[in-house]
């Protein structure tokens, strides 16, 4: 489903993911009520998501399908000028972040991505959301706390989150189980102090963490 108030703009997008076999446009909205009716009736698989809206924007329309159990996958349009409220999007629990003026591989990407259980965080949008994390908090040593109280095979397993893959891909490149992939993944979460990937992923890039 896409959700954007601009008429010209969905119907761009959606001549672009009619081209794919595997994504079909179900439904779409141009704003945030008629997105939450529309969710609720047609329970699709992702929702890209507008977050300049009217009625309801695209911040309140995520936490209303959070409310009613919405289990579609988000992904937030969104344009540079909406760095302060992705930040928000995060703590709400999107799945996805890409720019308005992406190429069409991207976004198809993003799509595929979050329907397989993936995060996508376009690297100009990661890089808007670490700087303004970064001008709203003092430098501290919190996150190096963080960090070091992770162990070796977490501080792994946290890489390949914010590569955006899922638990499955994961076990399959560590040589582990899923079970103990997720395991790994709430101990993770608990010890960061996040609640998502995508609030995982942004640690990690804000604290450049990388592959050992």
């Amino acid at each position: 489903m896409i959700v954007d108030d601009h008429v010209l703009l969905r119907e761009g997008l959606k001549q672009i993911l009619d081209l794919e076999e595997d994504i079909d446009v179900v439904a779409q909205a141009g704003d945030g009520e008629e997105a939450v009716a529309k969710a609720l009736k047609h329970r699709v698989d992702v929702i890209l998501l507008d977050i300049n809206m009217p009625k309801m924007n695209g911040i309140e329309t995520l936490r209303r399908f959070k409310d009613l159990g919405i289990t579609s996958k988000t992904i937030m349009l969104t344009i540079h000028d909406d760095r302060e409220y992705l930040c928000e999007t995060i703590k709400i629990g999107a799945n996805g972040y890409i720019l308005k003026d992406s190429d069409a591989d991207s976004l198809i990407k993003a799509i595929r991505d979050v329907k397989d259980g993936k995060t996508y965080i376009q690297p100009s949008v990661a890089s808007m959301l670490i700087e303004e994390l970064n001008s709203k908090e003092k430098e501290t040593n919190g996150d190096l706390l963080k960090i070091e109280a992770l162990t070796k095979r977490e501080y792994e397993v946290l890489t390949l989150v914010a590569e955006g893959l899922n638990n499955r891909e994961i076990a399959e490149r560590l040589f582990i189980s899923e079970k103990t992939v997720k395991n790994h993944v709430s101990n993770i979460f608990k010890k960061i102090d996040v609640n998502d990937r995508i609030q995982a992923a942004i640690f990690a890039y804000k604290n450049n963490i990388k592959k050992i």
